[in-house]
């Protein structure tokens, strides 16, 4: 279970506008977000931010806006930045830009004394959201009235709840990210016949097809609003992976067709996606990997490269930004940011900061202590991963 400690749930002053955009028809990076409502926030953030000093350590996810992710002292993934705060103990304040998961695996692996804090606290996860705690427990039920909850090893994604990790951690299982997803599953069937895999039934399907060498045949899909998963005892028993019908809001959308179009757009243009895509995107790409392998293959890529890259919005705008001598490009001609993930803007920001500078603990995320022991004991296990 996690509490939140607020003191007031919004800003003091104006927020930000909505997120608006047209999509450009040619070879550039679409959408634009808004400045700031206020120009003084970037000066107030910065004094806020100089009169915590070392108190405070500012977390930024790849996929927040560039206004946000210029104060943060760490940009990374979810689970790098939540190690990164787990190595920061001088730090009181943890102050995450990212989105409540996140928050909470920080606040489980970070020391006693400090306290992590979300600058808005409407700031979800609608993958994490799809795996609820009751609904799982009824899927670890079923998967015992077949015969086969001995047998099977559960693989949570970063991607989710405190809760569902701390119930992979009581079933023996590990929590993965994207970049170690193979690794993560191989360590499982070492343990057991099959892996049931939350919440992301793309990635743990990629994964189990492009890594594992396993057949679509392989996996069956349990729906949580469907009577009995939406599967009989049999194909559960006959599943090497039994996938939670979840997914990623942003990269869910992407479509063969956008692939298509884009290669008849851009003469020579690489695809590469992120493994939260369905799998016939996956397929129809040319490369497929993490964010954080996103970014690394377009920062070794030659002038000149053209990458069309599916996944969250504010990633691919910066990285067109950082690499002009290439032409990078949206997947998709729609827009498509990570709405939750863009409620932490520079006003939510600054008000955070202000707060904590005023001796006030605004939004603090905290997992009650049974749940976070089994919750570590997941993420411990995903350390040590060979």
């Amino acid at each position: 279970m996690t509490t939140v400690e607020a003191r007031t749930a919004l800003p003091l002053f104006v927020l930000g506008q909505e997120a608006a955009a047209e999509v450009e028809l040619g070879t550039d990076c679409p959408g634009e977000l808004p400045p700031a409502s206020d120009p003084s926030l970037v000066e107030r953030a910065r004094v806020a931010k100089a009169a915590l000093g070392e108190r405070v350590f500012i977390l930024g996810h790849h996929y927040q806006r560039d206004e946000v992710i210029a104060f943060a002292d760490v940009t990374g993934d979810s689970f790098r930045l939540a190690r990164e705060a787990a190595g920061r103990p001088q730090a009181d304040y943890v102050v995450f830009c990212g989105v409540h998961f996140m928050a909470e695996s920080a606040d489980i692996l970070t020391a006693d004394h400090q306290q992590v804090v979300l600058p808005d606290l409407a700031a979800g996860c609608s993958m994490a959201d799809m795996a609820r705690l009751d609904d799982v427990e009824d899927c670890w039920d079923n998967l015992a009235d077949a015969g086969i909850d001995d047998s099977t090893v559960p693989v949570t994604y970063m991607n989710s709840a405190a809760d569902i990790k701390a119930f992979t951690g009581r079933h023996g299982g590990t929590v993965c990210t994207s970049s170690n997803a193979g690794r993560a599953l191989r360590w499982a069937f070492e343990r057991g016949e099959r892996v049931l895999f939350l919440p992301d039934q793309h990635l743990g399907r990629n994964t189990a097809v492009r890594d594992l060498g396993l057949d679509l045949d392989d996996c069956v899909v349990y729906d949580p609003h469907r009577p009995g998963g939406g599967a009989t005892a049999a194909e559960l028993r006959r599943a090497r992976m039994i996938l939670w019908r979840g997914h990623c809001s942003v990269h869910g959308r992407f479509g063969v067709e956008a692939v298509n179009e884009v290669r008849a757009r851009v003469p020579g243009v690489q695809v590469l996606v992120h493994p939260e895509c369905r799998h016939e995107v996956v397929n129809a790409a040319d490369l497929v990997g993490s964010t954080e392998f996103i970014i690394r293959t377009v920062e070794a890529a030659p002038p000149g490269s053209r990458w069309a890259i599916g996944t969250e919005l504010n990633l691919v705008q910066r990285l067109a930004a950082n690499h002009p001598e290439q032409t990078i490009v949206f997947l998709d001609r729609t827009v498509c940011f990570c709405s939750t993930m863009n409620r932490i803007d520079l006003p939510h920001l600054v008000w955070a900061l202000e707060s904590l500078a005023s001796g006030r603990l605004v939004n603090r995320i905290r997992v009650d202590d049974r749940t976070a022991t089994e919750a570590r004991a997941a993420l411990e296990q995903m350390l040590a991963l060979p």
